[in-house]
């Protein structure tokens, strides 16, 4: 037994050395959190092996109200086929701002916790306008030197605010989840987060065209901090998760206790009614309750595309149509979405393991189902 310990100790012990030098120290953190559980890429639940920052319920918080109809219409059998497949966890329909449908599964119920992914973009977005509103940042056009002002790259005091949060930024970045060795990967596992942001370069020129990069909404998520001297926890909390009555705590991820910095670009785990009414609050357009919670202009900006060649994204919402009526979401990896229809005051939330079809277009699939749900009332 020993002769066999000794070598593979050794071995071991190799392995990480060559790694710490390559600079990919972070490998055997992602290796151990997520590989040795079973998974090829983040997980619902693996907030529970992640150090977090808490976001208080509300101090008052909102019940939804009820459907008189509530979970009295069977969804149809392809939207159970759909949801059997992929995995949900959870299922609402909320119509006229009541729960029409709710449904768990695998094991999952009202209270349970689950990864946003990157539906913390969205909230990240809200963030930076309330930011601007609280006289924190001077406008959406302020240019990231102003907070980091060795920012590197021969474009680096080009970009701003706008651009960031419209994935525009130009920085050098691999929008890759799979590969354990690709930046967004070392951005999920690295214990401090601001090391490998602040040597992202802008390589290219910023607020020209549409490109999807998770390093946009962390530098974005970095400035936030910077500018109000607040944790984004502590300042989602104070601006929004208190004034809209979210029942439950939440958590977000934070690269590690001694840093303490959110992973920004993604890993809120809070629950569907809760997720629900951050939706509710850009269904109408930054009020609740008639108080001014996001303003108005900044949420007509965020579901219009600054690119007319790339239309389907705003500020840090995916944007699209169904029937002519206009939809955007929220959308995280695996298929974590959001899905707010102003015209039919309707809200959707789908929570799952599993992605649909790969050409993305599985939110089709999802909006074609529930509206047949509500074809039985109205």
């Amino acid at each position: 037994m020993k002769k066999v310990f000794k070598p593979l100790f050794f071995l071991i012990i190799t392995v990480y050395g060559i790694l710490y030098i390559s600079g990919y120290s972070w490998f055997i953190e992602g290796v151990a959190k997520i590989y040795f559980t079973g998974h090829t890429t983040n997980y619902l639940s693996d907030y529970q092996v992640f150090d977090n920052n808490l976001i208080h319920a509300s101090k008052t918080p909102i019940k939804w109200d009820l459907h008189e109809k509530y979970n009295k219409i069977s969804p149809s059998k392809i939207l159970e086929g759909y949801n059997k497949k992929n995995k949900t966890v959870a299922y609402l329909i909320i119509k006229n701002d009541s729960i029409l449908f709710e449904r768990y599964y695998d094991n999952y119920n009202v209270n349970s916790k689950s990864n946003s992914n990157s539906m913390a973009k969205s909230f990240v977005s809200a963030l930076l306008n309330k930011a601007v509103q609280d006289g924190y940042i001077k406008s959406i056009k302020q240019p990231v030197s102003d907070f980091f002002p060795d920012l590197k790259g021969p474009f680096s005091k080009q970009v701003t605010l706008e651009d960031l949060i419209s994935m525009s930024s130009g920085l050098d970045w691999q929008e890759e989840y799979y590969s354990p060795f690709s930046v967004t990967a070392s951005a999920y596992f690295i214990d401090n987060i601001s090391s490998i942001m602040l040597n992202q370069k802008v390589i290219e020129e910023p607020g020209k065209k549409y490109k999807y990069l998770s390093g946009a909404t962390q530098l974005l998520g970095m400035v936030i901090i910077k500018a109000t001297g607040k944790s984004l926890s502590d300042y989602l909390h104070e601006s929004i998760w208190n004034p809209i009555g979210m029942e439950q705590d939440a958590l977000w991820q934070i690269d590690s206790k001694i840093n303490g910095i959110e992973k920004a670009f993604c890993c809120i785990a809070s629950n569907a009614r809760d997720f629900a009414k951050f939706g509710k609050l850009y269904k109408d357009f930054g009020k609740w309750n008639n108080e001014v919670i996001i303003d108005s202009s900044y949420v007509v900006k965020s579901i219009t595309p600054r690119f007319k060649e790339s239309p389907e994204y705003g500020y840090g919402f995916w944007l699209g149509k169904w029937n002519e009526s206009k939809v955007f979401w929220m959308q995280g990896h695996l298929g974590q979405y959001v899905f707010i229809i102003p015209e039919e005051n309707v809200i959707i939330v789908r929570l799952g393991h599993l992605k649909g079809e790969s050409d993305g277009n599985d939110y089709f699939t999802y909006l074609n189902e529930t509206f047949k749900v509500l074809k039985k009332i109205y």
